[in-house]
């Protein structure tokens, strides 16, 4: 039984298994969103909080205890600069996990984890949306009437099948009609 065991070995020792997860966390951190397999996303996902719970607090304990895990003093810099201002006002729940289907090789499931955009980015892109939903569409055009006298051969409209040659005469349709049809090679 697995009681009181809360996180996934991977099938790797302690070290392999934390190296492998700290490498994972700075590649979200720096690129704010990556492609992994659904397990580690969940497992990245608790100690990317972690740290940019501990950027929203800024003191100099903090940034030594997140620099425990993200060993690069240009994503520490990140971490309690411009991602502990977008999330100052969040009380939690700073990364999405989303699944993205299998893996072609050995059909694991995939998932995309990635930082929540700024909230007031949202907000513009929340307002943009209606407005340009709001924009007044053009009228379309009605169809041409057809007044002509013809015979109609193929479809050209979907209300009813015709054939619209206005620009030749009577002696090209003839013409037309005269020719023979051209035989495609059969294959055997």
């Amino acid at each position: 039984m697995r009681h009181k065991n809360i996180h996934r070995k991977f099938g790797r020792e302690h070290k392999h298994r934390m190296a492998m997860l700290r490498n994972q966390v700075m590649s979200l951190i720096e690129h704010e969103r990556i492609h992994t397999t659904d397990a580690k996303a969940k497992e990245i996902r608790s100690i990317a909080e972690k740290v940019i719970t501990l950027g929203k607090r800024g003191d100099l304990h903090a940034r030594r205890l997140a620099f425990r895990t993200v060993r690069s003093r240009d994503l520490i810099a990140k971490v309690f600069g411009p991602l502990a201002e977008r999330f100052a006002t969040r009380p939690g729940g700073y990364t999405r996990v989303l699944k993205l289907g299998n893996r072609i090789g050995d059909m694991a499931p995939m998932s995309l984890i990635e930082l929540l955009p700024d909230p007031s980015q949202e907000q513009k892109k929340a307002d943009d949306k209606p407005a340009a939903k709001k924009a007044p569409k053009a009228p379309k055009a009605k169809k041409e009437a057809h007044d002509h006298d013809h015979e109609h051969d193929h479809d050209h409209d979907h209300d009813h099948d015709h054939d619209h040659d206005h620009g030749e005469g009577k002696k090209a349709k003839a013409a037309k009609a005269d020719k023979p049809a051209k035989k495609s090679p059969k294959k055997k």
